[in-house]
């Protein structure tokens, strides 16, 4: 988890890491962490593929993407 940056989306703390070309999203459990999703970069909105690219990963435009791809996950019941 060392490489992965703690963030909060919608009140719930997600662990997010760059891997490559996409963004892993993941919940913490305990000392391991559940990974979610992989998010292909090139699918964000491009303020959002900016954060990621100088790796600002608390970026806003960043989070609010990333809480629609929390919020699908829920609605998947994943």
């Amino acid at each position: 988890m060392s490489d992965s940056t703690t963030i909060e989306l919608g009140g719930e703390n997600y662990l997010v890491r760059p891997e490559g070309g996409v963004l892993r999203i993941g919940r913490p459990v305990g000392a391991d962490v559940t990974w979610l999703d992989d998010v292909d970069l090139g699918l964000l909105p491009e303020p959002a593929r900016a954060a990621v690219e100088r790796g600002d990963l608390t970026d806003a435009d960043l989070q609010r993407a990333l809480l629609g791809v929390v919020r699908a996950e829920v609605d998947r019941g994943a």
